[in-house]
């Protein structure tokens, strides 16, 4: 069995290699790593476990405070920004034992699907280098996929946890919305971000999570004992399309319908259902994500990616009166999801359309297309992990989501379809 210090010198070992290809991290803090690692290793030679995250290496995106370690959200903006203090989620990874080896690339200040706009240069996907990672927890979902770390954490808004974990072909699970602190997080928007991790199977998402939260939904999760799913309803949507940017490739479809061939094995029923998803109220993170930027984006519009500061500017005019009554929509919203699931227990989608663009056609903040926001909208658990690849061998990804708080629910199906297959073993060649 490896140390922790064996661990940690591994991970690092395999960042300076493999890293300088993928562009995953922004910052290593090699030698606070290996010094955590040499007191990981002292405490369970003494016989003090802390859990399962105890001496095993991981990395934050660089949105997420670190104390005394910058974190710059892909952005010259915060290029010398140094935190005082650890965000929440990094207090409670580091007192579960965690060894964090430096922070993740990301698109600029999460404002995107395709990483490929940050002060510190496009992430690239270690399936194939010439194409996007996805984002906006781009560097997140490189990392973990190319074994440069065990774990990774991101941050989702409307889908940068799950479009990332699909592009390169590992899990990434969106909790229901509060059930992981932001607090510390440089925010995109306070109604609508989440926090969660990105990992290489369903088992090791749960033990991240559960050191990442002290939510009681969270704190009876175990890898070994969830839910039983064969009296579980499965949702699928006529016109999937609907809840996309863009329609549904063939590739993507197929590898959805085998998908569901497997999952019929294994629930009760699958049936039609519907999900609602009022766009409109994606205004609000228009508004409240230029109200965080307003005094910078007055100070130092420069600093900013041009194509970054058009899109934050775009909340510029969305009047006061219209911003609460967006506000006081999301929470009837999220108050009415539930009846979306009276007939259906999970519903099931691919998480995006297509395949990772080449990085030459991610342009735009938004150039790739996915089918996330509907769970965003309703602060819903959501999951994606991989249920196939592509004839020119890019991973795809199927996203399981349930009702509020039905976060049990999400990862026990996810498991189930996960043990059923084995494309979560796949490994990009590097």
């Amino acid at each position: 069995m490896l140390s922790p210090l064996q661990l940690t010198h591994a991970c690092l070992a395999r960042v300076a290699r493999i890293d300088p290809a993928l562009n995953s991290f922004i910052t290593v803090t090699a030698e606070q790593a290996l010094a955590d690692a040499r007191l990981a290793e002292a405490e369970l030679s003494a016989g003090h476990w802390r859990g399962p995250l105890h001496g095993i290496p991981i990395a934050l995106k660089d949105n997420i405070d670190t104390g005394g370690v910058r974190t710059t959200a892909g952005s010259e903006v915060f290029v010398e920004r140094i935190p005082g203090e650890d965000a929440e989620v990094v207090q409670r990874l580091k007192a579960a034992g965690a060894v964090i080896l430096g922070k993740l690339n990301l698109h600029e200040f999460s404002g995107g699907t395709t990483s490929a706009i940050s002060h510190f240069g496009s992430v690239h996907n270690p399936w194939d280098p010439a194409r996007t990672a996805g984002g906006s927890s781009g560097g997140s979902a490189a990392a973990v996929a190319a074994s440069l770390c065990f774990g990774a954490v991101g941050t989702d808004t409307g889908g940068s946890i799950r479009i990332p974990a699909a592009c390169c072909g590992i899990v990434g699970f969106k909790p229901s919305f509060g059930v992981v602190s932001s607090r510390g997080v440089v925010p995109v928007s306070t109604s609508f971000d989440h926090v969660g991790p990105l990992c290489r199977s369903v088992a090791d998402a749960i033990l991240m999570l559960r050191a990442m939260t002290d939510h009681p939904l969270v704190a009876a999760l175990e890898p070994e004992a969830l839910p039983p799913v064969s009296r579980l309803r499965i949702g699928v949507f006529h016109a999937p399309g609907s809840l996309c940017d863009a329609p549904i490739e063939a590739e993507v479809q197929a590898a959805l319908d085998a998908a569901l061939g497997v999952l019929r094995s294994l629930v009760a029923e699958v049936r039609e259902a519907e999900l609602p998803m009022p766009e409109q109220l994606g205004r609000l993170i228009d508004a409240e994500a230029y109200a965080f930027h307003a005094p910078t984006l007055a100070q130092m519009p420069e600093r900013y990616d041009p194509r970054t500061r058009d899109m934050l500017l775009a909340g510029r005019d969305i009047p006061i009166a219209e911003e609460a009554r967006l506000r006081g929509d999301l929470a009837r919203h999220r108050a009415a999801i539930h009846e979306a699931f009276a007939k259906v227990d999970l519903v099931v989608l691919p998480t995006l359309p297509g395949l990772p663009l080449p990085l030459a056609e991610a342009r735009e903040p938004f150039a790739l297309n996915a089918c996330t926001f509907a769970f965003s909208l309703g602060g819903l658990p959501s999951i994606s992990l991989p249920c196939g690849f592509s004839r020119s061998g890019l991973p795809i990804g199927l996203q399981i989501g349930g009702p509020p708080l039905a976060d049990a629910r999400v990862l026990a199906l996810a498991q189930a379809y996960e043990q059923a297959t084995d494309w979560h073993r796949r490994r990009p060649t590097l």
